[in-house]
Formats: C-alpha cells, structure tokens, sequence
C-alpha cells in the first residue's frame, strides 16, 4: 500500500474529525505513510484547511485525493457519495455516527418530518420503507467497515453488511481531559451542579430544569477544552438526554473528571458497550420519568461518595481507551492490507 489517506472536512472541531486526526497520527507511528485528505475547504475563509485543535497531531495534509490502486482512502459516513465515486483505491467506510449517515440520506425528508414532531432519523426510515434508497455500494466487496460503537456494528448487520467485512475501531479522549482529572480531581471541591449540553435533546432537559428550579443548572457551550474540563472537575452531574449517535465524548468526558453520568436510552447510551454505566443511570427520556430523574440528581448530590464509586469501572474504561486503539489501528490495518 503506497498511501492511506484519511478524508476528513476542513476546519471542522467535533468528535468524528478529532477520531480522524487520531488514527492517521497512530498510523504514521506505526510507519504508515498516511495522509490527512481534507475536502470542502474554503480558501477565501481561511488560510488552511486544518482546524487549531488538531494541529498537535502534526499530521500531513492534501486537498486532492490520488485515486489508484495502490492507494487505500477512509471515508467518514456522511460521504457516502465519495464512497460511490472513488474507482480504484481501497476503500473503508468509517461509521462515526449511524444517525449523522441516516440524516444525510434524507435531509429534505428529515427537515419536513421534524416540523411534524418527528425524530430527524425518521425521513431515513420512511425512504427506506418506500425502496427509495440506493445503498447498494456499501455491499461492494471491495469496501471495509469500521464501526466506532457497537450501536454502530448492530446497525451494519440490520443493513445485511457481513461480519467479515466489521471492524471495531473506537476513539480514545483528549489527553487535556485525562490529565486534568490525574491532576486536580482531588483538589477541586465537587459542587452541586447539573451539566448538560445544549444541544443535545434539550427539549427534554427543558422539561427537566423546568420541574427543578432549586437545582443549579448549567449548559457546556462556549467553552474551550480547559474550561470545559475545569467545569466538569468541579461538578456533580452530567446528563445527556441526546440521540448518542455514536460513542460520543462527553459522558466519558465527564466520568472521568468525577461526574456522575445519566443518560436517556437512545442510540448507544443502550449499549453497555459503549455507554458502561449501570442501568440505575440509564433513564428513559418519558414525561413519566421526570420525577425519578430529579430524585436521581438530587440522591447524587446528597450521596455523592457512594454515587461516584458506581463509576469506578467507568473510568478504567476510559483511561485504557487508547491502548486498545492503538492495538486495534495495528491489528487492523496489518490485516486489510496484506488481503
């Protein structure tokens, strides 16, 4: 294999893209000539196609990708139409988020539905339904898989994608987050605080700090990764009513900074696999369930010690992320491209 590029879109800063820069950056540690492919870059808005954050990995970086048979490209799920139109390469589709590939495939379906209170996912399974879908190039044999959850690898094998064709390959956090908590979790006094993202199933949470107006509620935005960290060091709960369309960052995020994490049971917060929390934390997103969830946070706040020690296994978890990428990376990619 001469090159393996790893297309990834320029200047953007969420959880896919940073998985991106890790596994080139573990490849060419491992030798591998592997080379960040960015498309969609604006020149007339910025200089270079790399976002700030990911310029620690000093990674190399093209705009324009060499399709031929020496080469092999990982495509993120949302480009499904990159995977169409590269000819001769090899190919491996990277299932970061099963519900970001679902709602590119019916953007205009999805806009309509949610206005008529629907989930986004819907407009995927409503084409489905009526055979308006073409997802016949990712039966191709020449195309690999890498799923990022097991939510994602039950989803491939509800398409028909054969195991043989499934690679688990997972993301590891920043190191700012697990440094942080080494260094300053026992120093920094926990206060009674909730944390949510905003914008992730907030009209849920709405209805939750609603119902809980003597609990300090407070939003994760616009903050820069040490602010986030220090606002997690210092908080007793992190809840996380979202779609979890992959293993997402932010319940790891704040298990391993000594929150308490609940979640709702979409996407791969129902898999212990990927969300490994006991099922006491793991809370239907109903309006029946209001109440048990601010008794939850309010059982947290009153028993924090006892609480956080159920998060114990959690954070080994977490800490052991990036050796078991590595060795996947490893395993892996010696396998796909001796075949």
């Amino acid at each position: 294999m001469k090159k393996i590029f790893i297309a990834c879109p320029a200047n953007i800063t969420t959880g896919g893209p940073e998985l991106l820069h890790q596994l080139c950056y573990t490849l060419r540690e491992l030798k591998y000539n592997a080379i960040m492919y960015y498309y969609n870059f604006n020149k007339e808005r910025y200089i270079t196609p790399i976002a700030e954050e990911y310029k620690v990995y000093n990674n190399p970086f093209v705009t324009s990708f060499e399709d031929n048979v020496e080469n092999l490209i990982v495509i993120p799920e949302v480009e499904y139409n990159m995977l169409k139109s590269i000819k001769l390469a090899k190919k491996v589709f990277w299932w970061l988020s099963v519900d970001n590939y679902c709602s590119s495939r019916s953007r205009k379906w999805s806009n309509i539905l949610l206005k008529l209170g629907f989930s986004g996912l819907d407009g995927y399974k409503y084409k489905k339904v009526f055979g308006l879908l073409d997802e016949k190039f990712l039966f191709l044999d020449e195309v690999i898989h890498f799923v990022q959850s097991k939510y994602a690898k039950e989803f491939c094998n509800n398409l028909g994608i054969e195991n043989s064709r499934i690679y688990y390959l997972s993301d590891y956090l920043n190191p700012i987050f697990i440094n942080n908590a080494i260094d300053k979790r026992e120093y920094i006094k926990k206060e009674n605080i909730v944390l949510y993202n905003p914008k992730k199933g907030y009209e849920f949470t709405k209805k939750i700090i609603e119902k809980s107006p003597h609990i300090r509620w407070v939003a994760l935005k616009n903050l820069s990764r040490e602010e986030m960290s220090n606002l997690l060091l210092k908080s007793k709960v992190y809840i996380d009513f979202g779609n979890h369309p992959g293993k997402d960052r932010i319940p790891r995020e704040a298990a391993i900074s000594g929150c308490c994490v609940i979640t709702g049971l979409r996407g791969s917060a129902k898999y212990y696999e990927d969300v490994p929390i006991n099922n006491e934390y793991k809370i239907k997103d109903s309006e029946d369930n209001i109440i048990e969830i601010i008794n939850k946070i309010q059982n947290i706040f009153e028993n924090f010690e006892e609480n956080y020690l159920n998060f114990e296994e959690y954070r080994k978890y977490i800490l052991n992320e990036e050796k078991v990428f590595n060795q996947n990376v490893k395993y892996i990619f010696n396998k796909i491209i001796i075949d």
